[in-house]
């Protein structure tokens, strides 16, 4: 059970990780300006998620087929206005900077996504560990998108100066823009496509 529970968690840090699939893009280029602003967005979609997979799974049996997507959303929802609320009253100059796509968390495709694909089919256990593992690959991508652009736009990291990075260093305005994203977003997917091509043509290689 523990290897199961490992395997579920697992496939969303790597082989289906949300990105790569893809999901979930809309906020990964909008909100990744800082660390912060990423860190705050994935820990947000992690919680709810993590709550929405774990309520889905215990109710599933007892949601019509007929009405399930209008359930899920309904369950999601009722999340993200917890961590919408939660934002706004211990953190609002974050919530501040979120802006609209805290809420639009209601229609990530990588929430709703796992609702049907996943936590539907699953007990709370496995549904649990598929939704943190996915989560937790998302928020990690959303921290790695957001230090590249922070540090090229600002020569900064989670508002730290960069040790080595001076006057010197020209700041790229274009980071904090979307065609950034664009780009830092392209680049990074690249580069796992190109490690898990080769990982795959190793596993399947003569042996």
């Amino acid at each position: 059970m523990s290897g199961e529970l490992l395997g579920d968690f697992r496939k969303g840090l790597w082989w289906e990780h949300p990105l790569l699939v893809p999901l979930g893009m809309c906020p990964t280029l909008a909100v990744t300006t800082t660390v912060v602003y990423g860190l705050a967005m994935g820990l947000a979609t992690t919680f709810v998620l993590v709550s929405s997979s774990l309520v889905v799974s215990i109710i599933r049996k007892l949601i019509p087929r007929e009405v399930r997507i209008a359930a899920f959303t309904m369950i999601i929802a009722t999340f993200v206005t917890l961590a919408d609320l939660f934002l706004k009253a211990n953190f609002y100059d974050i919530s501040k900077a979120l802006g609209a796509f805290v809420p639009l968390i209601v229609v990530n495709c990588i929430i709703l996504g796992r609702q049907e694909a996943f936590a539907s089919k699953h007990g709370p256990l496995r549904s649990v560990s598929d939704a943190l593992g996915m989560g937790a690959g998302f928020t990690l991508a959303l921290i790695l998108l957001g230090g590249i652009r922070e540090v090229l736009a600002f020569r900064t990291f989670f508002g730290w100066q960069v040790p080595g990075l001076g006057e010197w260093f020209p700041t790229w305005v274009v980071m904090i823009r979307p065609p950034g994203a664009f780009i830092a977003l392209g680049i990074m997917v690249a580069v796992a496509k190109y490690v898990m091509a080769k990982q795959k043509g190793v596993s399947s290689g003569p042996g």
